[in-house]
Parts: C-alpha cells; structure tokens; sequence
C-alpha cells in the first residue's frame, strides 16, 4: 500500500483539493467548496485533511465534531490512484483525528444510490442504521434533491 503524508489543508491546497473533488464527482451545484472549505478551517472543531503522495494532493476528508459526534465529508481519493488505499488511509487519519479529540462516535451521510460509497464504508466496519436524516436550508434557499 502506498504511503500518503497526512496534513490539515494549507493555503496552497485549496486549488488542487477543489480538483481533486471535481474529478472525483463530489460537487454539487448547491455546495460551493471555496466557502465549505473557509467555513471549516474557521471552526475550532474541524479542519480538512489532506493525503500527499509524491508531493500532489491525493486524498482528502473533511472532518469536525460537534462536541458529541463526528462527522465526515468530502472524503475522496485520486480516481488515477485507485486502489492504493488511500481511500482507508484517508478514513483511518480522520477517525484518528476525531479520537485524538475524545470523540466516540462517527455518523457519515451517503447517497441511498451510492452502493459503491456504501460498500467501501461496510468494508471499513459501518453500518446502515435505521436513522432518518432530516434537512432544512437556513440561508433562504429551496429545498435541493439530493439523492
């Protein structure tokens, strides 16, 4: 397995991650990464974790807490490096971070359509739960499919 250099997001990621999200088909019309990216930096319970490999950023998570549980998102892994386990490598650094922190519980959101998301996280030891997520837009916009 390739050995990533795990590290918060700098100044001079932001550009390569937001590509990084592209050609990895995380974004949404609704999101913007440039303002998720400042809002998590900002937040005392949180950060973005950025992999290196060779240098270039490879793998990335966006991990917080809100002082009772985590969560992540963003997670995503180079497509041109697949299989290399940077995808568990990147989950392994943020659930370390959420442990360093005294956090015990981790809660992920994933598209009810993903199967391939949700099989890498059952791969990793999570489970489908019968919670239902429940959303509400507070800065005016409508309501967004998002399945």
């Amino acid at each position: 397995m390739a050995e990533l250099q795990i590290s918060d997001i700098t100044d001079e990621d932001v550009t390569a991650v937001i590509t990084l999200w592209q050609r990895s088909g995380l974004l949404r019309p609704w999101n913007d990464p440039e303002k998720d990216i400042a809002f998590a930096r900002s937040a005392d319970g949180a950060t973005i974790l950025v992999g290196r490999y060779d240098g270039a950023v490879a793998a990335t998570a966006m991990v917080g807490h809100d002082g009772h549980r985590g969560g992540v998102y963003y997670v995503s892994a180079d497509p041109d490096f697949r299989g290399k386990g940077f995808g568990r490598t990147i989950m392994q650094a943020a659930e370390d971070w959420l442990r360093d922190r005294g956090v015990w519980k981790l809660n992920l959101i994933v598209r009810g359509s993903n199967q391939q998301v949700r099989g890498f996280y059952e791969a990793l030891g999570y489970r489908t739960t019968d919670n239902v997520q429940l959303e509400r837009w507070l800065d005016g916009r409508a309501p967004v499919e998002t399945h």
